[in-house]
């Protein structure tokens, strides 16, 4: 595969980003031109950027073998929310990033050829990217990932408290709000023919264990299409190389390497 790096600066961000795209090599291009490929949004964590994935686990392999693009863009410790700051992270990875994408490769690919996945504060953007625009996604999984915003009330103790504060406003409120999955996961329900397929997968050992647990739950309890993964796992990188490789082989079958 070939690594692209590109540093801009997004109208809706207005700082400098580094965004990785994987793209097949010249001789491997075939009669499939990158414009008709599948296309992967790959989203990272909290303390990561565009090169975690890339770093960390084996998304160029996996790539390589299913002809994928895929897209790791970065959002700094943002949470893909439109901050109050006027940086506006969600609105990049929807709006300006897919524009951008097909104003300069022509990468336009059908809902049917995308999907969205990420780890941790990923996998919260990416539920969040997939339940409020459902028409650009045909599917989207959260390893790991922070599917309540509870924890950042329960534990007063946690030294991002001001930061998270920043973000979401006062933490006290965040059940209910525009930031909270459930919601979202609510006002999707009503439609649920339209949504994307989800995938949900965590370690049993993990500290954020139940939370996929309990958005599970929740899609079984309003009828939305979930699939619901979990193994022996810390949230580290072991446990989301795995995962990643399970949720390709759902989505796009399992594909044999070339000998």
């Amino acid at each position: 595969m070939a690594l692209l790096r590109i540093d801009h600066t997004p109208e809706t961000v207005k700082v400098n980003l580094p965004l990785n795209i994987l793209l097949p090599d010249p001789g491997n291009m075939g009669e499939m031109p990158v414009a008709g490929r599948k296309v992967l949004y790959l989203l990272h964590g909290l303390s990561e950027d565009a090169s975690a994935w890339q770093r960390y686990s084996s998304i160029e392999a996996l790539a390589e073998r299913y002809g994928l693009v895929v897209i790791m863009p970065s959002v700094g410790r943002s949470f893909y929310i439109d901050q109050p700051n006027g940086q506006n992270y969600f609105s990049y990875l929807t709006e300006e990033l897919p524009k951008y994408l097909r104003d300069v490769f022509g990468l336009a690919s059908r809902r049917e050829d995308t999907f969205i996945a990420g780890s941790s504060m990923g996998g919260y953007g990416a539920f969040k990217a997939a339940l409020l625009h459902p028409e650009l996604y045909a599917a989207a999984a959260s390893f790991s990932g922070v599917l309540s915003l509870d924890i950042f009330r329960i534990n007063p103790n946690d030294s991002r408290q001001a930061e998270f504060s920043f973000l979401f406003g006062d933490l006290n409120k965040l059940s209910g709000s525009e930031h909270d999955p459930a919601v979202w996961l609510r006002d999707a329900s009503k439609n649920p023919s339209v949504l994307p397929h989800l995938y949900i997968a965590c370690g049993r050992q993990e500290d954020l264990y139940p939370l996929s647990g309990l958005f599970y739950n929740a899609c079984q309890a309003l009828g939305v299409s979930a699939e619901y993964h979990e193994e022996d796992g810390m949230h580290d990188w072991f446990l989301w190389n795995r995962l990643i490789k399970w949720f390709l082989e759902e989505v796009l079958g399992t594909v044999e390497p070339e000998t």
